[in-house]
């Protein structure tokens, strides 16, 4: 590579200080590249594309909640016409993104890490399929923890109607004892003053 940039700048016969400068950037440049671990150039490729594709999964979040709300009374100040707009631009920017990924992994990608964005997909592909069992058993965990919880509120509310029927009946059959105690029946067959004993 500097055998090639050495052969390229002695064509030029006469060069200004700015072609000067410019080549001895160029070779500093390739020295850097040169001395770089393939390792580290595959990792800053993976956290330039991983920046990326955080960028476009938070975007696909906000997509999604948009999707989910859309799906309920929305009680909100925007128009119902803006927040179609507001989600056809959220799918425009991810399509643009994906093109961008695409682009970035298909091109710009060494040709040392070969087909890029087919392993990406194959991968992307099975990671979304174990995501999407992975939320339907959340999904049926968090039903039945909402059945569960529906239960054991209407046990507590039948419970509780339970016990104040019986309190009342108790009470009810307490003041009915009370009230034929003291009714003039039973002390005309009972003679005794009623301020003896309310209850015997």
């Amino acid at each position: 590579m500097l055998d090639d940039l050495k052969l390229q700048f002695s064509k030029i016969q006469n060069p200004t200080p700015a072609q000067k400068m410019q080549y001895n950037a160029e070779v500093q440049r390739v020295q850097e590249i040169a001395k770089a671990d393939p390792h580290d150039v595959y990792t800053e490729i993976g956290n330039q594309l991983g920046a990326l594709m955080d960028a476009y999964d938070a975007i696909s979040k906000a997509f999604i909640k948009e999707e989910v709300s859309a799906k309920s009374v929305y009680k909100g100040d925007e128009s119902i016409a803006r927040r179609a707009l507001k989600r056809i631009l959220i799918q425009a920017r991810l399509d643009a993104m994906l093109v961008e990924i695409r682009e970035m992994m298909v091109y710009q990608a060494p040709k040392e890490l070969g087909s890029l964005w087919n392993k990406f997909e194959e991968m992307w592909g099975r990671i979304v399929a174990e995501q999407e069992i992975a939320l339907a058993a959340e999904r049926r965990q968090a039903e039945a923890a909402r059945w569960r919880l529906a239960n054991i509120k209407r046990k507590i509310k039948e419970q509780t109607a339970l016990i104040i029927a019986v309190l009342f009946i108790m009470l009810w059959f307490l003041w009915l004892m009370i009230m034929i105690r003291m009714s003039a029946t039973y002390r005309g067959l009972y003679s005794s003053p009623w301020w003896s004993c309310v209850l015997c």
